[in-house]
């Protein structure tokens, strides 16, 4: 079956991360068109996925036998529905009805810690201070975790165990936003956050978020900015460059010829790529793209890919 997904721009829209980790996490592809908000693209898109006016929305076959689907949560449990052996959802009945009910909550909540710290994956801020609402919100969330990991979660690192869930999807926005705006939280948040951030599918959409130079600006504080990059592993040394011999001649993503613009310096090693979009994402993290990590791997470089 094929499946298109809709987003908007991957650094802002929690929404759109959540549909897009319904997929490769579980074993599923889909192929992704994504546009800029507000743009003329953003508006074909819209008109395209009608009667759904915001994404992420999921076109489901071919043909005249098309049809959409829109919400994270209508995406999840459709997605869980035609794909039961994916594990969106625990198996166990209790644990699958209480992360549905995590989902759901997530899904319906939490507005005011949305409000005041949208998600930005180009940024780490200092000196923000909450409110009591937002504090309020915090204590829930880290409640829900808490709670989620002692009767179901086993030896983790996830909320219900080894497996990532779509629970786990769905708080992986507002775990971003706990590193981005430093809320307050303890050791074992900071290890569900970071294995939240470890996940390839995640390292992958962030890589490409941060080098789409497009500006929400309703979406960035008013905040002193610490850095671009946050829980995880730390990328690799690596910057684009001109004039070097690359190591390979074709993309190792696209097979299509190397592009003498398209060049990147990795941990030492130039690889060449078809376009600056494919240079760009494997300059903001390497290792998040299993091609090119084999590639610094056949010359001695580099770290086990993701």
């Amino acid at each position: 079956m094929t499946y298109r997904l809709f987003v908007m721009d991957r650094a802002y829209s929690s929404w759109s991360l959540r549909g897009w980790m319904m997929f490769e996490p579980f074993g599923l592809s889909c192929a992704v068109t994504q546009a800029n908000w507000p743009s003329p693209e953003w508006e074909a898109l819209l008109a395209r996925v009608a009667p759904a006016r915001t994404v992420p929305a999921l076109e489901i076959g071919e043909g005249p036998e098309t049809f959409h689907v829109w919400d994270s949560l209508a995406i999840a449990e459709t997605l869980a529905e035609r794909h039961p052996e994916a594990g969106h959802w625990p198996a166990e009945p209790a644990a699958r009805a209480a992360a549905r009910a995590l989902a759901a909550e997530m899904h319906s909540g939490f507005s005011a810690l949305r409000s005041a710290c949208p998600m930005n994956l180009k940024a780490v801020y200092s000196s923000y201070e909450p409110s009591e609402a937002v504090l309020a919100d915090v204590a829930r969330i880290r409640a829900l975790w808490a709670w989620a990991r002692g009767r179901f979660g086993g030896a983790g690192p996830f909320l219900f165990g080894e497996r990532f869930t779509a629970a786990d999807a769905f708080y992986l926005p507002v775990a971003s936003r706990f590193a981005s705006f430093g809320l307050p939280r303890g050791p074992e948040d900071d290890a569900y956050i970071e294995a939240l951030h470890r996940v390839p599918a995640f390292r992958r959409w962030r890589a490409m978020a941060v080098v789409n130079p497009h500006v929400v600006e309703e979406d960035v504080a008013d905040l002193p900015v610490t850095g671009a990059f946050g829980p995880g592993e730390a990328p690799l040394p690596a910057r684009a460059v001109e004039g070097s011999a690359p190591v390979n001649e074709a993309c190792p993503y696209s097979g299509k010829p190397v592009s003498p613009d398209s060049l990147a310096k990795i941990d030492g090693v130039v690889i060449g790529y078809c376009n600056r979009f494919c240079r760009d994402k494997s300059v903001a993290d390497a290792l998040a793209w299993p091609a090119t990590a084999a590639i610094l791997a056949a010359e001695g470089r580099g770290r086990p890919a993701a």
